[in-house]
Order: C-alpha cells, then sequence, then structure tokens
C-alpha cells in the first residue's frame, strides 16, 4: 500500500479533533482483532476533505485502540457512476493503538485480481498467501464488516471477506459516519457467537 498524499486526504501523523459528545466504548469480543468498515462511493470520499478525514480516522482509530482492536480498514462500498474521473490512493495511519488502513477500491474483484499478482511467484496459493496480500498491511483478515446501508444488497468492494467475516448493517451514510455509530456495530458483534462460515444446528 502507498502512502502518497491526496487533495481529498492527508497523511500527517498531526491531527487537530473536535470532541461535542462522549461516546460509548462498547465491550470488545475476544476474537475482534480487525474491523472493516464500508461505506460510500467514491465520489463521496473525495469531497470530504482533509480535516474531515483527519477527524473521521482519529475518532475510529481511538475507539478501536481504546478496546484493544489492533487493526481497522475503511473501505469504499463501490465505485460510482462518477468513478472514472477519481482515483485515490491507499494510506494507513497509527492512531491510538490501533492501524487504520484507508482502502479506496470499491470492486472487490479487482482488489482480488490485483492481490494474486503481487503473490510471490515462489509461494504456494493458499488461504493464508491470499488474505496475506490482500489485506497488507494488516495481518488478520477481518473479523467484523460493518456495512452502511441497507441489509438487501451486498457491496461490490466485498468478496473474499464475505466467507467467514460477521456482516454488520447500519443505516447510515458515508458522510455522517461517526464512532457512535461503529461503537453500536462493535456491541452488536460482541453479542453474536462466531459461526466462521458454518451454520446453526
Amino acid at each position: 500500500m502507498t502512502a502518497t498524499p491526496s487533495p481529498a486526504y492527508s497523511t500527517t501523523t498531526e491531527t487537530t479533533t473536535e470532541t461535542t459528545t462522549e461516546t460509548t466504548t462498547p465491550t470488545r469480543h475476544p476474537s475482534l482483532r480487525h474491523v472493516l468498515v464500508v461505506g460510500g462511493t467514491l465520489h463521496a470520499w473525495s469531497v470530504l476533505s482533509d480535516e474531515q478525514w483527519d477527524q473521521r480516522v482519529e475518532s475510529l482509530g481511538r475507539l478501536c485502540g481504546t478496546i484493544g482492536v489492533p487493526w481497522l480498514t475503511l473501505r469504499a462500498y463501490e465505485p460510482g457512476e462518477d468513478a472514472v474521473d477519481t482515483t485515490l490512493p491507499s494510506w494507513h495511519r497509527h492512531v491510538g493503538g490501533c492501524d487504520v488502513i484507508v482502502d479506496p477500491c470499491g470492486d472487490g474483484r479487482q482488489r482480488f485480481a490485483e492481490a494474486m499478482q503481487r503473490l510471490d511467484p515462489t509461494d504456494e496459493v493458499n488461504e493464508a498467501t491470499v488474505a496475506g496480500v490482500l489485506y497488507e498491511p494488516a495481518d488478520c483478515e477481518p473479523d467484523l464488516v460493518v456495512v452502511l446501508g441497507p441489509p438487501t444488497q451486498l457491496p461490490p468492494s466485498l468478496v473474499w471477506e464475505l466467507a467467514y467475516a460477521e456482516l454488520v448493517f447500519i443505516p447510515v451514510e458515508w458522510g455522517d459516519l461517526d464512532a457512535d455509530d461503529l461503537s453500536v456495530a462493535i456491541t452488536d458483534f460482541s453479542n453474536r457467537r462466531r459461526r466462521f462460515g458454518g451454520l446453526d444446528e
């Protein structure tokens, strides 16, 4: 992943945030190590200012860090109709004990194809090696996928994650997402019994 700055992103380490309300800290599930939040088109991502990105990454990252979640990924829901002229880089930042990855790729098939191209030709192609290049620099697959939108449609940006991750859908627009929304989703996850792709007997 690159750390190339974009007019719509900021990769500086010092951030300024405004706290207006106190976020309720959820109870962390012991198996939760990686949260993936999926929402917004590339256009919706590009219109956020540097300050808005700083505030979002800072607040969401600190929430995850507070409960011991080491990885948080933010990913576009889909490219969108106006994605042809929208090119955004991937980057990540360490915030309060959590590494936040910003991944604008809204096409899951494209991501999978590019990941396969990055595989070392000398490595065996298996679940572990594919997951390793799909989620780098994260060292594990997402345990929880938070989808901003209705439960009647799956994001095109999800392919590999649908096998084992727990899905939580929340009716929130990308521009309105805050730490309280993520807290609600994590609490939902913590109250579940994980099946890892299996079915209840």
